[in-house]
C-alpha cells in the first residue's frame, strides 16, 4: 500500500510504499522452487539439489527480483490511484526500520510529474513566414555546378580534341597542376613540409593562399622559392605561427575542361532525349523542392520559437536527462560512422543540456497544443507526406513500401505531420510577417555558389 503524495518542489513528488515481508517470503519461496526444478551443484543431478543449497545460490538474486518487481508494481497502482503522469523514472530507496511498521519492508520512491502547460494568447505571438523564389540565375548557376562536378583536364600544350588550352603555358587558377616542394625552417626541413607529385587545383583554397600565389605564372620546368607564414591557428602544432622558406617546381599543368552544355549534357542528367529546355524545368523542379523544404524549415523553427515564448511551464529534469542521454548516444554513432574512435572519448552531458532541455520543453508545448486543438495526423496527411517524399526518388513504390513496411519509420512521419498542422494552426492565429529571403542565403551558400 502507498501512503499520501507528498509535495518537495515544484514538480517532484515522493511517496512511501510498503511491502508485507509476508508477501515477499512466499514469492521467493514460489521462485526458488522454480529455480529448484533446473538448478545443478557438483555431486548432484539437475532438479534434485536440496532447496537450503538452492537458497543459499539463488536467495539474494531471487529476494531482490521479487522487491523490485512488488515494488514496482505498488508503485504503478499507487500513481493510477492517485491520477499521477510520472515523468521519468523514481528514484527507489529503502526506509531504515523505523520508518516501515512491524512485517513489512518500506521504500520511498521520488518521482516528477509532467507539468501543467499554459498557452498564452497566440493572436499576440509574432512569427516569420519566409519565402524565396527559384530565378534563371538559380538554374544557371546549379548547371555551373554540374558542369564544374563533371569536369576533365587536359595537359596543356597538347593539342586534343577539346584543343590545347590555349598560348598561355602558365599556371594559372582552375588549373590542375602537379608539384614538388620542400619546406625549410632556419634552414631545417619540417616534417609533412616535402612532397613529390602533388597535385592539386588552383583557386580551389586547398592550399595557403602564399602557396597558390606562387604557382601562379610558373611553367613546367621551373621552380621558385618564397616565405610561406603559417597561421597561428595551423593545424600542425609545429609549425604554427612559424614562417617557412618552400621551393616547389612545377612538375605538370593540366586545364579544365567543362562539358558543353547540349543534348549529351542533357543526357547525363537523366534526360533521355537531351532537351535542354526539359533539363532546366527538371533543375527548376528540384530546386524549388529543396527551396520549399528550407523555408518551410525556417518558418517552423519562427514557430516554435513563438510557442516557446508563449507557454508556461515547468520542466521536468528527469525528461530532460533521458534526452540528453539520446543525444549523447546519437552523437557517439555518428562519429563512430564517420571512422572515429569514441571508445575512449568523453561526452561531456552539459555540452548538451540546453539542447534536450529545449527539446522536452517543446516536445511537452506540442502535446498540449495538438490535444486542446485535436490536431492529430490523419492517415490522408500521412499518406500524403509520404507520397512527397516518394517524388524524388526513380520508384516512387519501392519508397511507399518502405515506409508503411516498418511502424517505426511511419511514425517518424505521423510525427512531422503534427508538427505541420501545428505550425499551420499557429500562423492562422499568430501576427505573420512574410520575409522574403535570397536563394544563396536560405540554401547557406556564399556568392560565388
Amino acid at each position: 500500500m502507498a501512503t499520501a503524495v507528498e509535495t518537495l518542489e515544484k514538480l517532484e513528488r515522493r511517496i512511501t510504499i510498503t511491502v508485507p515481508l509476508a508477501d515477499v517470503q512466499a514469492e521467493v519461496e514460489k521462485r526458488l522452487k522454480i529455480r529448484a526444478r533446473t538448478a545443478k551443484a557438483p555431486g548432484f543431478r539437475p532438479g534434485k539439489v536440496p532447496m537450503k543449497m538452492v537458497a543459499q545460490q539463488y536467495g539474494y538474486q531471487v529476494e531482490t527480483e521479487v522487491l523490485n518487481d512488488k515494488v514496482g508494481r505498488a508503485f504503478s497502482e499507487a500513481a493510477s490511484e492517485n491520477n499521477l503522469r510520472v515523468a521519468g523514472y523514481p528514484r527507489i530507496e529503502p526506509k531504515n526500520s523505523e520508518g516501515a511498521a512491524e512485517g513489512t519492508v518500506a521504500f520511498d520512491a521520488t518521482f516528477e510529474v509532467y507539468p501543467e502547460v499554459k498557452i498564452g494568447d497566440l493572436a499576440t505571438a509574432e512569427v516569420e513566414k519566409v519565402t524565396s523564389e527559384v530565378t534563371d540565375a538559380e538554374i544557371d548557376k546549379t548547371i555551373d555546378i554540374l558542369r564544374k562536378q563533371r569536369v576533365h583536364y587536359h595537359t596543356k600544350g597538347e593539342q586534343g580534341a577539346h584543343g590545347d588550352g590555349g598560348a598561355d603555358q602558365s599556371a594559372q587558377n582552375g588549373d590542375r597542376v602537379t608539384v614538388d616542394f620542400v619546406g625549410k625552417i632556419d634552414g631545417v626541413e619540417f616534417q609533412g613540409g616535402k612532397a613529390e607529385d602533388y597535385p592539386f587545383v588552383l583557386g580551389e583554397g586547398r592550399m595557403l593562399p602564399e602557396f597558390e600565389s606562387a604557382a601562379i605564372g610558373l611553367k613546367v620546368g621551373e621552380s621558385k622559392t618564397f616565405p610561406l607564414p603559417f597561421p597561428e591557428d595551423y593545424h600542425g602544432k609545429d609549425v604554427a605561427g612559424k614562417t617557412a622558406e618552400f621551393t616547389i617546381t612545377m612538375k605538370k599543368i593540366e586545364w579544365a575542361h567543362l562539358p558543353e552544355v547540349d543534348a549529351e549534357f542533357a543526357k547525363s542528367l537523366g534526360i533521355e532525349d537531351g532537351d535542354l529546355s526539359k533539363m532546366r524545368q527538371d533543375i527548376k523542379s528540384n530546386l524549388e523542392r529543396e527551396v520549399k523544404g528550407r523555408a518551410k524549415a525556417k518558418t517552423k523553427d519562427s514557430v516554435m520559437n513563438a510557442l516557446i515564448a508563449a507557454a508556461e511551464l515547468d520542466v521536468p529534469k528527469a525528461l530532460v536527462d533521458q534526452d540528453v542521454e539520446r543525444l549523447i548516444e546519437m552523437a557517439r554513432q555518428d562519429m563512430a560512422q564517420r571512422g572515429m574512435n569514441v571508445k575512449d572519448m568523453p561526452f561531456p552531458p552539459e555540452l548538451f543540456t540546453a539542447q534536450a532541455e529545449r527539446r522536452v520543453r517543446l516536445g511537452l508545448i506540442l502535446a498540449e497544443v495538438v490535444k486542446e486543438n485535436k490536431l492529430e495526423a490523419t492517415q490522408d496527411q500521412v499518406k500524403a507526406q509520404v507520397e512527397e517524399f516518394a517524388q524524388s526518388y526513380e520508384d516512387p513504390q519501392q519508397v511507399l513500401k518502405f515506409y508503411y513496411s516498418d511502424r517505426r519509420r511511419l511514425a517518424e512521419v505521423e510525427a512531422l505531420v503534427l508538427e505541420e498542422n501545428v505550425v499551420n494552426y499557429v500562423l492562422g492565429k499568430a501576427k505573420v510577417t512574410e520575409k522574403s529571403v535570397g536563394f544563396d542565403e536560405l540554401m547557406g551558400n556564399n556568392a560565388q555558389g
